[in-house]
């Protein structure tokens, strides 16, 4: 469970994110969508303690980020970018990763290792990989340990078809399973599936926070996207 209290970030004269509370319960996929430069990042930034939160707050399972960093260990993330040691393998990069987490083998969630094939690959340079296969490698970490809270950002860029699919059903399955799951997404047709709530920013401020079901029935439309060009348009209006 993720409580975002008052938060208010702030870089120099810019306000980046501005008085938002939301509150962010476990067994939802949830979308975080918006334009770019809404404050989306910043706020992910803030719930990773990449961020230092200066005015409001974040708790995490009932603990405050600003008050230790262990809270870490119980999130997944995926970057949009994954930047790792271009001359190390992929083999030697998850290893390293399960070396730093120290969870026992037998705890290992290898679902995504094993359907995207990455060990036939093991020896390959992370240095040399297109950039779907660096998304693959990970979506494997971002799963791999379990977590409680999964953070995915743009999980489906730069990703073939069958594999986004692959990630899909897995995140369906982790959802069901009672994890929390926080999705950013340009690709709003592939949100349809698989997110519970939408929330959607702009300049700073969340204008929506609501379940899909609420959303679609309240701007009578089939579609997550359809559903947020109706509120686009009212916002215009």
């Amino acid at each position: 469970m993720i409580e975002v209290k008052q938060l208010t970030k702030k870089f120099g004269k810019f306000t980046a994110v501005k008085d938002v509370t939301l509150d962010l319960q476990d067994g939802h996929s949830i979308a975080l969508i918006g334009p770019n430069g809404c404050g989306k990042t910043t706020m992910i930034k803030c719930i990773l303690g990449l961020n230092v939160v200066e005015e409001g707050d974040i708790l995490v399972n009932e603990k405050s980020v600003k008050d230790h960093y262990l809270y870490r260990k119980d999130i997944g993330y995926m970057p949009q970018i994954g930047r790792y040691p271009e001359n190390m393998t992929i083999g030697h990069t998850i290893q390293m990763i399960k070396d730093t987490r120290k969870l026992p083998e037998e705890h290992l969630d290898t679902e995504l290792l094993e359907a995207f094939e990455l060990e036939k690959i093991y020896d390959k340079k992370m240095g040399n990989l297109s950039g779907g296969t660096t998304q693959k490698v990970s979506a494997v970490l971002a799963f791999m340990f379990d977590p409680k809270i999964i953070i995915l950002d743009e999980p489906t860029a730069g990703l073939d078809p069958l594999a986004s699919e692959i990630l899909k059903k897995k995140i369906i399955k982790e959802k069901n399973k009672g994890k929390l799951i926080l999705i950013t997404s340009h690709l709003l047709s592939e949100l349809d599936e698989i997110v519970s709530e939408i929330i959607f920013m702009n300049e700073g401020k969340v204008l929506v926070h609501q379940s899909v079901d609420e959303l679609l029935k309240q701007t009578n439309s089939g579609k997550i996207s359809e559903s947020i060009v109706s509120i686009l348009k009212e916002m215009k209006k």
